[in-house]
């Protein structure tokens, strides 16, 4: 009798990956490809289809060794009718159903979940947030959301729009993030690092200071601004505290309202560290509820760049 697997499938505006597990969270084999969204969501789709194809063929298994497909993809999408509707870094992928085409591709059932509420469950199960019954997952990718784990429990909300915190807005003025002016994804996720970091070296350039970011012509990103932080570029560092400073200020949201253990950070601040962390710390410390705030530590995601192929597991597995 075959192997029974399960298949993980992360999509991303940047790159989809296809992994195949029998015991989560290890994973046994893993592809990927760029996903190219300006060019629509069909071949994306038909590079998965024909991926999970090759990855069954290769392991002389039928489709009916698939135990379950799950889909880790950014919001906003029908995570019971498995469709995705437009996310952001996926604009042209207009209510698309995923769940359908996949379920009729191979004749199993495909579960679909919003990439922070996934994250938040693979950590819980598999990471930092592991024997904690309270916490909360941030993504802090190109935006911001939240995944919440409350009495061992994913909370999806009543609309499954559960941890949306980068809609918050912590300033009037500011960078726009979740279509909103000053929000907490316009301040604290790497989109908006690279927008304040546009407008601080236009700054810089202005006044005669000198920073090593002029060096990047068009474009700015994020990891840019933190290897010239590492290497002791004044602007850089500002830009990068400032960031963290933001980020505790939606930490201390978070601790007041969700009185969480753990507040668990991929993305940016896990590639960052304390870089971020520190001042992010000082702030949620300053600004929340005393005994909140030292009940909650602020670590890292212990899955690292693993947590979107164990993510997709957990979704496929259901959480």
């Amino acid at each position: 009798m075959p192997a029974k697997v399960w298949i993980g499938i992360d999509i991303g505006g940047t790159k989809t990956a296809i992994v195949v597990s029998q015991r989560p969270p290890d994973v046994s084999e893993h592809l990927e490809f760029a996903t190219l969204p300006s060019r629509g969501p069909g071949r994306a789709l038909d590079l998965i289809g024909k991926g999970i194809g090759a990855i069954l063929s290769r392991r002389g298994l039928p489709s009916s060794a698939i135990r379950g497909i799950g889909i880790s993809c950014g919001g906003p999408l029908d995570r019971l009718r498995g469709i995705i509707h437009s996310p952001p870094n996926l604009a042209t992928w207009v209510d698309v159903p995923v769940k359908a085409i996949l379920e009729q591709q191979f004749g199993v059932r495909c579960n679909v979940e919003n990439d922070a509420n996934a994250g938040a469950v693979a950590e819980h199960r598999y990471g930092a947030g592991h024997g904690f019954d309270n916490i909360v997952f941030l993504t802090m990718g190109t935006g911001l959301g939240a995944g919440i784990i409350v009495d061992g429990r994913l909370y999806h909300g009543t609309d499954d729009l559960a941890g949306e915190i980068g809609h918050v807005r912590l300033t009037r003025g500011g960078p726009v993030g979740h279509n909103k002016r000053g929000s907490a994804e316009g301040w604290a996720s790497g989109g908006g690092m690279e927008r304040v970091a546009m407008r601080a070296v236009e700054d810089a350039r202005m006044h005669g200071r000198s920073t090593i970011l002029t060096a990047h012509r068009g474009t700015l990103t994020a990891r840019d601004v933190c290897a010239a932080a590492r290497r002791g570029d004044a602007v850089a560092m500002r830009i990068v505290r400032s960031t963290g400073e933001r980020l505790g200020q939606v930490l201390a949201i978070l601790v007041d309202i969700l009185n969480p253990q753990r507040i668990v950070i991929g993305g940016l601040a896990m590639r960052t560290g304390e870089l971020i962390l520190g001042p992010a710390r000082e702030v949620m410390a300053r600004e929340a509820i005393p005994a909140s705030a030292g009940s909650c530590q602020v670590v890292p995601a212990a899955l690292g760049e693993r947590i979107g192929d164990v993510a997709s597991l957990c979704v496929a597995m259901g959480l």
